[in-house]
């Protein structure tokens, strides 16, 4: 009985010896910061300018647009007193046209930039986030957090800054 009870004392603190070793051998916490990671990458700055430019030509059709709808509301308003009244409804319905013309055209160009926009980043965020699970595996992190998460209130300063390994996985600076 004695054998039993000192067998099943060993085995239990043998367990909980192993239990605490692999605690303490894989808990490690690290972080990154995947908005400066981001903004190294060559991919960023490539789609950056590329979404500006679409945004300049939809300010420059808008332009046009807008150029138009001055023209003929200021057209509108000089001669509206010497015009015959069908002729002062039907101008004021191409200006009201116009209007949402110029509505629609704005709605549609800002959905355009937020589908290229999210069209040209999803591939580098999968990208920088691959390499963050590569990085974890590798240096066989517990957790790594995302320092630019604002829901991330503390982080101690014993925590192992990810950062540089997985730019160097992406191999930028």
């Amino acid at each position: 009985m004695t054998k039993k009870i000192i067998f099943t004392l060993s085995v239990f603190i043998l367990m909980l010896n192993a239990t605490i070793f692999a605690q303490q051998t894989n808990n490690t916490v690290a972080y990154v910061n995947t908005t400066e990671i981001i903004q190294a990458m060559p991919e960023k700055a490539v789609a950056t300018e590329a979404l500006k430019k679409l945004s300049e030509n939809y300010k420059e059709e808008l332009k046009v647009l807008q150029d138009e709808y001055n023209k003929k509301y200021s057209d509108f308003i000089t001669y509206q007193s010497t015009l015959a009244e069908n002729i002062k409804l039907r101008r004021m319905q191409e200006l009201t046209e116009l209007e949402k013309k110029m509505n629609q055209f704005m709605e549609l160009a800002q959905n355009d930039i937020e589908l290229q926009e999210k069209k040209m980043l999803d591939p580098i965020n999968k990208k920088v986030g691959d390499a963050i699970k590569e990085v974890g595996l590798e240096q066989q992190y517990t957790v790594i957090y995302d320092k630019s998460n604002p829901a991330i209130l503390f982080i101690s300063p014993y925590a192992i800054d990810a950062t540089p390994f997985v730019k160097a996985k992406l191999q930028i600076n």
